[in-house]
């Protein structure tokens, strides 16, 4: 009997290693190719990596939390391998790298367009393909009622599914969070949904509980810096824990400390008066409460209407030269359970304020749940981040690299206001762009954040004209 050894595939955008969140199959699963078998955390986001073999699952390369690198073997399965897959399993054997792999978006699909048997999806494995695989792919989600739980090791008895070796029936990264947080481990929770599945509530119940919580799981890495324990030397105090850098908080470090090296960035901010946004919004809620955008769609507008004027700052350096897009894609900042994301919309120039609500409802969502693609992250030629949402008036952000500028926007408060001449209490809030000054003066900065608080306190005649 033959067997495959599918190693992690090279998942784009540079990336060297994944994070093994949870198998979708045991061992001993008959799966077709194109089958999911394993979802894995990046840097950028939270993927599917779908089988190129058809058969039998023969060994699970890594458990729950095992860091993966690209190359090593992720999945060995027994019986026919798919002929699609022949071209990679020879470079393999001849020790060449695996070929990249793009794995599909949203239009990918689950069957054969029409139906035969004999047809591979032909858009999941770019570079080793499916095309003529061995049939339809079946998304293999949760195990059957009655069976076996995913896990890392042979099917067990289901006496013995509440095991620590059982792998956490789980979907949402909040749920994760929670638990973690909490001490909790997954495994040991009795799930409440279909086929066990550990919910929110379930978690929360077992906090409640006083369940005990197990010894926090060392994460994969020889040395000291996978382990807690012992004393610094520097301060002499003891050593509570010790996380690994990794994953989007590695990205988001090493990504800072290249723009914060690389780009001299200059600060300019101004108080700007936002009643008039407020008390227009206020009314478009009242006559179409379910359609109105909210207050962070009409701000994009402007600065996409401000960076129209002053082009330079939709921009960036490359090989000695400036490059100015026709077009912006505008990123926003998203606070999530995997700590914080840019997602950006892209032709964000050619919508108004309700098409661009929605897309940041969407992307918001999308990054939430942990399904943004690399594309969806990496794509921005502009910065907005709301860090009023965080109860906070300022902050001297750092640039997006590679980009240009980036607007922050602080929370918006009652204020004492001179207005017309007279003291008022006003709705009043901060702005601050942070701009790369090898690209612009502070005459193009401080035009375009000038354009931009003028478009807030007189909105209506800005949106007249857009």
């Amino acid at each position: 009997m033959s067997r495959q050894v599918f190693m992690l595939p090279d998942l784009g955008e540079g990336l060297t290693n994944a994070e093994l969140v949870n198998w979708l199959v045991n061992v001993g699963d008959e799966i077709r190719v194109d089958q999911p078998v394993a979802e894995v955390e990046t840097a950028k986001s939270l993927v599917e990596v779908p089988s190129p073999y058809a058969g039998t699952v023969a060994t699970l390369h890594g458990s729950a939390g095992d860091v993966i690198d690209v190359g090593k073997p992720l999945i060995s399965v027994d019986g026919a391998g798919a002929p699609a897959a022949d071209a990679y399993r020879t470079e393999e054997r001849a020790g060449a790298k695996p070929p990249a792999v793009e794995l599909a978006g949203p239009g990918r699909t689950d069957s054969p367009a029409d139906g035969s048997a004999d047809a591979g999806s032909g858009n999941v494995l770019i570079g080793y393909g499916t095309p003529g695989g061995l049939g339809s792919a079946r998304r293999t989600r949760r195990p059957k009622a009655g069976g076996p739980p995913r896990g890392a090791g042979a099917p067990a008895p289901a006496a013995a599914a509440s095991g620590p070796d059982r792998a956490p029936l789980v979907v949402s990264p909040l749920v994760r969070k929670l638990a973690r947080d909490g001490g909790l481990r997954l495994e040991q929770i009795a799930g409440s949904g279909p086929d066990g599945l550990v919910r929110r509530r379930d978690v929360e119940a077992a906090l409640a509980a006083g369940a005990p919580a197990s010894a926090p799981v060392s994460a994969p890495g020889p040395g000291p810096a996978a382990a807690a324990g012992g004393t610094d030397a520097r301060t002499g105090l003891g050593i509570a824990a010790r996380t690994p850098l990794r994953g989007v908080r590695k990205a988001v470090a090493e990504a800072m400390s290249r723009s914060r090296t690389e780009i001299p960035e200059a600060t300019v901010w101004v108080d700007v008066d936002a009643t008039a946004l407020v008390e227009l919004r206020r009314d478009l809620k009242e006559r179409d409460p379910e359609n109105t955008p909210g207050l962070l769609a009409f701000i994009a507008r402007f600065v996409l209407a401000g960076l129209a004027r002053f082009p330079e700052l939709n921009s960036r350096i490359e090989d000695g030269e400036i490059v100015r897009f026709d077009g912006v894609n505008l990123g926003f900042a998203a606070q999530t359970d995997r700590g914080l994301l840019v997602p950006s919309i892209r032709g964000a120039d050619r919508l108004n304020a309700r098409g661009l609500d929605a897309e940041i409802r969407r992307l918001t969502a999308v990054a939430r749940d942990g399904k943004a693609s690399p594309a969806d992250l990496t794509s921005g030629t502009f910065t907005l981040n709301n860090y009023g949402v965080f109860g906070v008036d300022g902050s001297a952000a750092i640039i997006n690299y590679p980009e240009a500028a980036i607007l922050g926007v602080g929370r918006i408060i009652d204020r004492p206001w001179v207005a017309h001449g007279q003291l008022a209490v006003r709705k009043v809030a901060e702005l601050v762009l942070v701009f790369d000054h090898r690209i612009c003066d502070g005459g193009t900065a401080g035009g375009f954040l000038r354009y931009v608080a003028d478009a807030i306190e007189n909105p209506a005649a800005v949106l007249a004209d857009l």
